[in-house]
């Protein structure tokens, strides 16, 4: 039965919700990754939602068994993280979608999503703009976020989470970074970090950590971004609609 199986009591009030679903350059999941290990955030809850590839995972020097989704919290800055060791199909996006929305819909929770453009590589930062549903623009106007220079589509699960929130009238944000399509893109989650998530939420994240260990993390992704590269279709990303046109 789909579920969402909490298992610490900690105490938030109106959390912002970042979710990690591995899409184009891995931004999403690079950044929630070191959100949690930054913050050392809490194993809140464990994820059991239809969609989910039926695995377990399990840590460097750890007997005890998770699976592959789940949820991190910490009290002090007001924050969850949904963290993804697996990519979601295609097919089952909208009930995977359907079950995440169905635990945070009645609590004062804002989900921010977060998804990669895919882009040429050069010498300047990654370009970063967000966008939102329900009445959350706002927010994205008082932290000076750009708003797309070109109309586009996001699919995938994170596509099919925004498309929840657009049809229930959710409050909810998405923030879009250009990224390697190719590759682990450490560099496009730094910016995603810094130009989006720390003015959205207020908080201070130490990015230093993430710059001087890019090749390492670049390296560790590998075999992830490789398995989303087989399976293109899987993966969360934003598209301009000009590529369907």
């Amino acid at each position: 039965m789909a579920r969402i199986n909490v298992l610490a009591d900690t105490e938030l009030s109106e959390p912002t919700l970042i979710e990690g679903l591995p899409g184009v350059g891995l931004v999403g999941k690079i950044a929630v990754d070191h959100l949690i290990e930054e913050f050392d955030m809490t194993h809140y809850a464990n994820v059991h939602c239809e969609g989910v590839p039926r695995v377990v995972v399990y840590q460097e020097g750890e007997s005890k068994l998770a699976p592959p989704i789940r949820l991190y919290a910490d009290a002090d800055h007001d924050l969850l993280a949904l963290q993804s060791d697996v990519p979601i199909s295609p097919q089952a996006a909208r009930e995977f979608a359907e079950c995440i929305a169905g635990w945070y819909d009645d609590k004062s929770i804002t989900p921010l999503f977060l998804s990669g453009l895919p882009a040429e590589k050069d010498e300047n930062p990654p370009a970063l703009t967000g966008v939102a549903s329900g009445g959350a623009e706002g927010r994205l106007r008082d932290a000076g976020i750009d708003v797309p220079n070109e109309t586009g589509l996001v699919s995938g699960p994170t596509g099919a989470l925004l498309a929840h929130a657009v049809e229930t009238e959710r409050d909810a944000m998405g923030l879009i970074v250009e990224s390697d399509p190719q590759f682990p893109d450490p560099e496009a989650a730094r910016i995603i970090i810094t130009e989006g998530i720390q003015p959205l939420t207020g908080i201070e994240v130490p990015v230093d950590d993430l710059v001087d260990r890019a090749e390492e993390i670049r390296q560790a992704k590998q075999n992830l971004a490789e398995r989303m590269q087989q399976a293109d279709e899987e993966s969360s990303q934003a598209r301009p609609l000009r590529m369907y046109q």
